[in-house]
């Protein structure tokens, strides 16, 4: 009864869980669900009514998954070796019981028995996806067919993790630290700070920004800024080669992996009757098959090509007008396009940040969503346990009653020692009815994790604007959980939304960092208090189109290669996985990749996520979230009656609905009609 994983509600004890409670507990919650299951199979052939099944079923679902929830969490955010063994030893049995709820053949039948009867719209979709989960997970499968699909689903589940944590393990390994001030010229004195903290936690007590020395790594708030901003050509490439080959040698080279998950997917696909693992990651998505995925592509290719090739040469003309050795190379590009841009618009990337500490950015963010959405935020950070000093916790209001109706947990900082890289939503706890205690719904809580530029020397973090939109598009996402008004906790928030349609309120939100009222609101001076100048936001606003056809065609380079890589890639043939990288480049990349680049290693969207055969899904919600944001646009962004009524409505429909409606409808529902490109195109200067 002390285990703190077996008492994860209302909300973990993160301080108190240690890896030793993983096994204990997760012996307890997953010998409570195989008796819950097989209750519920001996009563499922008698059941009269979708609830009568649904509400067994999403209790000993959430048993299981909101305690394994917490340790996939902590692998994520407060990752260590005891608990990554906890976890690994765990898993198989986790992976088996998770199957076995998934094929459960007495389930199965009950639910397509009453799919006949069904009337009610909500019950007649999460019936039909069901049935859909059900077959995808070889509920019809029997004898050695059924044997081999479980165990491809455990060893895919083993090859994920250890993909992850060997991208992790690579990050943290690779440091170089310098002494010379020959070394860090033209280094912001933000990036000096920081490499300069980073080389006292590594033991180096005199660091200074000043004099150094400072300690480069391959986590992104210093990676980044090095590459754009250090006049030291082959230090870029030095650490440009580190990081295109991280988990790439030695006991942690991905590689392997990759070709196994390849092949492993593509029999798991086999087994269930498709061709391909492609044709199967669609068919529980929005998009009806491959060739329609390609086809949105191929438009947003044939937009954006000739414009990346311009690109380019502007990049190699304002370099060699410089003196700058040309061709460029890789690890020039993001060095000469900040130079260009900062001539161009006479604007600099660094020069904003002084205007975007990260408490004026969230307090603004807030006052954003409460404009939209009729919500307010109250910090109870003091009231809950943390997994770390840096994470805040916050309570969700409706502003018009302030009734309490969800919360979240805020982890906003690169830790590169035990946290990996990226930014990503998750769920701690659902939204649900049934689950609720006292006649009230449970409310929703949201995880909501970033890897921004931390506080240097007591200072605020000042965050750049890139890391700004990240901010922004995570608690678009934590805005869909938490603001879902779906009591059915298998429909409720992101759940059995359609994957290719999830990042819709994520991206949207985004759409407001160019908003010029948005902006008074987040931007603050970190000495004066005072918002951005409107010609710094003005600056900034004409330079999002810059070189949009070059950040296009690299996000379509990562879509094309993933749909190649699961859809005509035979993992058993002579080809590899960087074969088809290097072939897929030759039309979405105006500079090939290097030979030896091996990117794909890192790749954890596609082999230790939920992208796989889906990273498209970037660019296809990308052209709801613009249709959305367009509908704002043509009620009158200065209107802020009218930026409210729509507001509203985009609560009530996109927020709202849930995995409850197809996401096709509720989209519609929201715009009135079916969307198009056009905002996209427009807003991304394409048009």
């Amino acid at each position: 009864m002390t285990n703190p994983l077996l008492h994860p509600l209302p909300l973990p004890d993160f301080a108190a869980v240690e890896a030793a409670h993983v096994a204990p507990a997760m012996a307890t919650v997953l010998n409570e669900v195989r008796t819950a299951m097989a209750s519920l199979e001996e009563r499922a052939a008698l059941a009269e009514s979708w609830e009568q099944l649904a509400a067994p079923l999403e209790a000993l679902v959430d048993r299981l998954q909101t305690t394994w929830g917490v340790v996939n969490h902590l692998l994520g955010v407060r990752n260590t070796d005891a608990l990554r063994t906890a976890h690994a030893a765990l898993q198989p049995e986790v992976v088996q019981v998770s199957m076995g709820i998934a094929q459960s053949l007495p389930l199965y039948d009950a639910c397509v028995r009453l799919r006949k009867e069904a009337t009610d719209p909500v019950e007649q979709r999460l019936l039909d996806c069901h049935i859909r989960d059900a077959a995808h997970a070889g509920v019809a499968l029997t004898g050695e067919k059924k044997e081999r699909f479980n165990a491809i689903a455990m060893r895919l589940a083993e090859l994920s993790t250890q993909f992850s944590n060997h991208v992790l393990d690579a990050t943290k390994a690779w440091s170089l630290t310098l002494r010379e001030q020959a070394e860090v010229d033209g280094l912001p004195t933000s990036l000096r700070a920081m490499t300069a903290q980073a080389a006292r936690g590594a033991g180096e007590e005199d660091a200074s920004a000043e004099a150094g020395p400072w300690r480069l790594t391959l986590d992104f708030p210093c990676f980044g800024p090095f590459l754009k901003h250090s006049k030291r050509r082959d230090l870029r490439e030095k650490l440009y080669r580190a990081f295109i080959s991280r988990a790439s040698e030695g006991q942690g080279d991905n590689a392997p992996l990759i070709a196994e998950i390849l092949q492993l997917r593509r029999e798991k696909a086999q087994i269930l009757g498709f061709e391909t693992f492609a044709e199967l990651s669609l068919g529980s998505k929005m998009a009806a098959n491959v060739a329609d995925v390609r086809g949105l592509l191929e438009q947003l290719r044939g937009k954006s090509i000739d414009a990346a090739t311009e690109d380019l040469a502007e990049l190699n003309a304002l370099a060699a007008s410089e003196g700058a050795p040309t061709p460029l190379r890789h690890w020039d590009i993001a060095y000469w396009s900040e130079r260009l841009r900062e001539q161009r618009f006479s604007i600099e990337e660094e020069a904003l940040r002084p205007w975007l500490p990260f408490p004026t950015v969230l307090n603004g963010l807030f006052a954003l969503a409460g404009e939209l959405f009729d919500v307010r935020f109250v910090d109870a950070t003091a009231e809950v346990s943390r997994w770390h000093d840096d994470v805040r916790y916050y309570r969700v209001l409706n502003a018009s009653n302030d009734a309490e109706i969800a919360g979240f947990y805020l982890d906003p900082y690169s830790r590169p020692s035990e946290k990996r890289g990226g930014a990503w939503m998750d769920e701690c706890v659902g939204r649900s009815a049934r689950l609720g205690s006292g006649g009230r719904v449970r409310l929703p809580v949201a995880y909501l994790v970033c890897n921004g530029t931390p506080p240097v020397d007591g200072a605020p973090s000042l965050m750049r604007f890139r890391e700004v939109e990240t901010l922004f598009h995570e608690f678009g996402h934590g805005l869909q959980h938490m603001l879902s008004t779906v009591d059915d906790g298998l429909a409720s928030g992101i759940r059995n939304v359609e994957w290719d349609a999830v990042e819709l309120p994520s991206q949207f939100m985004e759409n407001w960092c160019y908003h010029g009222a948005t902006m008074r609101k987040f931007s603050g001076h970190v000495d004066s208090g005072e918002p951005m100048p409107d010609e710094l936001f003005a600056s900034l606003v004409a330079a999002r189109s810059f070189r949009a056809g070059s950040a296009m065609l690299r996000q379509l380079n990562f879509a094309l290669t993933d749909l190649a890589l699961h859809h005509e890639h035979d993992p058993s043939g002579a080809e590899t996985a960087f074969d088809v990288q290097a072939t897929i480049s030759e039309t979405t990349s105006i500079l090939a990749p290097l030979p030896e680049d091996r990117f794909l290693c890192a790749f954890g969207h596609i082999f230790a996520g939920g992208y796989a055969a889906g990273y498209y899904s970037y660019k296809w919600a990308e052209v709801l979230s613009a249709d959305a944001f367009s509908a704002f646009e043509d009620a009158g962004l200065d209107d802020p009656a009218a930026v409210r009524a729509v507001g509203q409505r985009f609560r009530d429909t996109v927020l709202s609905l849930g995995g409850s409606v197809h996401p096709m409808d509720v989209f519609s529902s929201f715009r009135g009609r079916n969307p198009t490109t056009d905002a996209l195109l427009r807003h991304n200067g394409l048009a």
